[in-house]
C-alpha cells in the first residue's frame, strides 16, 4: 500500500500527471493508475495466460471479447503487487477463481488482504470455485452479469 507523508500525496508522481491531463476519475482510478501495470509482473502474467487451468478456459472462453453487457475483460492482469485472474477496468471488477489451495487457512487469510487491497482501490472482487465453474457455469455467468448491472 502505499504512504505519502506529505500533506498534497503523489505530487510530482503519476497523480499529478493524471490530474494535469484533465484525469476525472474518482481516487479508486487514480491509485489504479498509479499501481498501473506491473512491469515486473508483466512475464509472469504472460507465463499465466499461456498456462490457464482447465476452469479459467472455460470461464475465459464465456467473458471475454465483451461478451457480457458488452464489458472487456483481461486475463491474468498485473495489479500492484498481484496478477488478477480476470479483471474489468470498467466498472472495476476482478474475478477470482479458487483452487483447491484456497481453501488453507494460509491462503484464505492473504485472499483476504488481497481482496481488501483491491476494495480500497475501488474494485469489486467476485470470487468462485472450480467447482462452481465446473457444475454451475451459467450461475456464475448470472452472477457476473448481476454484479456488472449493479456497478
Amino acid at each position: 500500500m502505499l504512504i505519502s507523508r506529505s500533506k498534497t500525496p503523489f505530487i510530482g508522481g503519476r497523480c499529478s500527471r493524471a490530474i494535469a491531463r484533465g484525469h476525472r476519475g474518482d481516487v479508486g482510478d487514480m491509485m489504479e493508475e498509479i499501481l498501473g501495470y506491473n512491469q515486473v509482473l508483466k512475464p509472469y502474467a504472460r507465463e499465466l495466460r499461456q498456462q490457464m487451468t482447465d476452469c479459467e478456459r472455460i470461464l475465459w472462453s464465456k467473458i471475454r471479447r465483451k461478451q457480457i453487457q458488452g464489458v472487456q475483460f483481461y486475463s491474468q492482469k498485473p495489479m500492484g503487487a498481484f496478477i488478477l485472474d480476470f479483471y474489468a477496468k470498467y466498472p472495476k471488477l476482478c474475478i477470482e477463481l479458487d483452487g483447491g489451495y484456497h481453501f488453507t487457512s494460509e491462503q484464505q487469510h492473504k485472499d483476504l488482504n488481497r481482496d481488501t487491497y483491491l476494495e480500497t482501490l475501488g474494485i469489486t472482487v467476485l470470487r468462485f470455485t472450480n467447482l462452481d465453474i465446473l457444475q454451475q457455469t451459467y450461475a456464475v455467468l448470472s452472477e457476473i452479469e448481476a454484479t456488472i448491472v449493479r456497478l
